[in-house]
C-alpha cells in the first residue's frame, strides 16, 4: 500500500499533539512515510514538536518525522497538507472576543465581528499556504478546517478557483457524535444524514439509520425539546467540553423551536439570541481566556514534561478522535473511497433556490477528484432569508480585503445579525483596524 507524506501546518498548535496519535492510530487506512511539522512560530512549534518527536520515536519510529519554520522544507515532496492556523494566536482572539463585547454585541471567534476579524487574518495567510503547496507540491491536495471556515473557503473560491483544497469544519461531527449517544448508536457512521447552510449556520433535515433505513428525528427530537444538545455522559469529551460550551448545547432548545423540523447548528445561538450571548458573557473572562487556562496551559506544560522525562509512553495527551473525519477526508482522496462528508464548496445549484456563487456547507462524495456535491434541491424561506443575509456578510470581507474597502467592511459589519445599527458596527470596526493593524490589509 502506498504511504503519503504529509505537513501540518499550524504545528505550534495545542491540537497537533493530539492529530498526530489520531493519525498514528490510523495508520491501517492512511500509511504515513513522511510527517512534518510547519509554523512560523518556531518556539511554540518547538515546544510541540520536540514532544511528537519522542511520541514518533516510540510508537512509528519508521515514520521521518521533522518540523520547519522553512516552507521550501514544509511543503517539498507531500501529499497533503493539513492546515489549522490561528493568525495572532489566543492574543488577538481575546481582542476578536472583547472589542464587540465592550460595545455590547456578540463577542465569538467566527460569528459576528469577531469572526469577521479572524478571517481578516486568516484569508493572506491560508492562501500563501495553498500557494506553497502549488509551487512545492504541484499534486498535493490542502484539507484546511482553518477558522473562521465561511470565510476562507469563500476567498478559496474567489482567490484560488482552481486550487486543490477541501474546506471542513469539525462541529458538525462533534453534533453527529452527540446524535449517536443521544440514541444509542457506538459511531455516528451507523446514520445518514442530509444538512445544508454555511459554516457554522447550517441545519440536519434527515437522520437515517444506515442499514435499515428508520426515520431517526423523531427520537432525537424528544431528547433536543428537553435537553438541547447534552448527552447522557454530560461534558467529558475531549472537544467542546468546558463550561462555557455547556450552556451553547442547552440554548439548542431555543434554536431549535425556531424551526422543529430540523437539527440546527450551535452557532446559529449567536444570531438569532445575541443579545442573550451578551447577556451571559463574562466581558473580562472570554473563551479565550478560558482556552489559555485551560487547554493552552494543560496541553503545553504536557509537551514540556515529556521532552524532561524524554518519554511519552504515560502522557495524558489524548487521540484526537473527533478529527479522525480527517483521515476519512484524505484516504477518499488517496484511496478513491467515495466517502460521503460534510464541506464546504460553491453551490453551484446543489441548493436550487440559492445564490449559486455561495459557499455553502452540504454533504458531498470525495473520489480521487476531489468532491462531487449532493442535490439539496430548494430550502424554506426562513433558512434562505437567514443564509442571504450571512453569505451577503462573508462576500464583502472578502470583496474588503481583497480591494481594500473600509467601506465594504462596514457595510459587512453592519449587515450581521449580530450587530445592530452601522453606527455600532463603525465603532467596533475602528477599534478593530487599531487592533489588527499588523496583520489586516490597510483600509481605504
Amino acid at each position: 500500500m502506498k504511504k503519503f507524506s504529509i505537513v501540518i501546518a499550524g504545528g505550534g498548535s495545542t491540537f497537533t499533539p493530539g492529530i498526530v496519535m489520531m493519525l498514528l492510530e490510523n495508520q491501517e487506512r492512511l500509511p504515513i512515510r513522511k510527517l512534518k511539522l510547519y509554523d512560523n512560530f518556531a518556539e511554540r512549534q518547538e515546544t510541540v514538536a520536540e514532544a511528537c518527536k519522542i511520541l514518533l520515536q516510540e510508537r512509528a519510529p519508521q515514520i521521518e518525522f521533522s518540523y520547519t519554520t522553512d516552507p521550501v522544507d514544509a511543503f517539498s515532496d507531500i501529499d497533503f497538507c493539513m492546515a489549522h492556523i490561528r493568525p495572532g494566536l489566543y492574543a488577538m482572539r481575546e481582542l476578536d472576543e472583547k472589542i464587540p463585547l465592550k460595545h455590547g454585541c456578540v463577542g465569538q471567534e467566527t460569528c459576528g465581528a469577531g469572526g469577521i476579524a479572524y478571517g481578516l487574518r486568516s484569508i493572506p495567510a491560508v492562501i500563501e499556504l495553498i500557494d506553497y503547496m502549488e509551487k512545492y507540491s504541484p499534486k498535493a491536495w490542502m484539507l484546511n478546517y482553518s477558522n473562521p471556515a465561511a470565510i476562507v473557503a469563500e476567498a478559496c473560491r474567489v482567490l484560488r478557483p482552481k486550487a486543490q483544497v477541501l474546506n471542513i469544519c469539525d462541529m458538525p461531527i462533534d453534533i453527529e457524535n452527540r446524535f449517536a449517544e443521544i440514541l444509542g448508536y457506538k459511531s455516528r457512521k451507523q446514520f445518514d444524514v442530509m444538512y445544508y447552510g454555511l459554516n457554522h449556520f447550517g441545519w440536519w433535515t434527515e437522520i437515517k439509520d444506515t442499514s435499515t433505513g428508520e426515520n431517526l428525528m423523531p427520537r432525537i427530537r424528544k431528547h433536543v425539546k428537553e435537553n438541547g444538545y447534552l448527552t447522557p455522559s454530560g461534558m467529558n469529551g475531549v472537544q467542546h467540553a468546558d463550561d462555557s460550551w455547556k450552556d451553547t448545547f442547552i440554548k439548542v432548545r431555543d434554536v431549535y423551536a425556531l424551526d422543529p423540523q430540523t437539527m440546527p447548528n450551535t452557532y446559529l445561538k449567536y444570531y438569532l439570541y445575541p443579545d442573550y450571548v451578551v447577556e451571559h458573557s463574562n466581558k473580562d473572562f472570554t473563551r479565550a481566556n478560558e482556552v489559555m487556562a485551560g487547554r493552552e496551559k494543560k496541553v503545553f506544560t504536557e509537551c514540556r514534561r515529556i521532552i524532561a522525562n524524554g518519554t511519552a509512553k504515560d502522557t495524558s495527551i489524548q487521540v484526537e478522535e473527533h478529527a479522525s473525519y480527517i483521515v476519512d477526508l484524505a484516504t477518499a482522496i488517496a484511496f478513491n473511497t467515495k466517502e460521503r462528508m460534510l464541506l464546504i464548496v460553491p453551490n453551484n445549484g446543489s441548493i436550487g433556490n440559492f445564490d449559486p456563487t455561495a459557499t455553502v456547507e452540504i454533504p458531498c462524495i470525495v473520489d480521487n477528484s476531489g468532491a462531487k456535491p449532493m442535490q439539496i434541491g430548494n430550502i424554506p424561506e426562513f433558512q434562505k432569508g437567514m443564509m442571504n443575509q450571512q453569505v451577503s456578510v462573508e462576500k464583502l470581507v472578502v470583496e474588503a480585503h481583497i480591494e481594500g474597502s473600509y467601506l465594504k467592511l462596514w457595510q459587512a459589519l453592519t449587515l450581521s445579525a449580530t450587530i445592530p445599527s452601522a453606527a455600532v458596527a463603525k465603532a467596533i470596526l475602528d477599534d478593530l483596524i487599531e487592533a489588527n493593524k499588523d496583520y489586516w490589509v490597510t483600509l481605504n
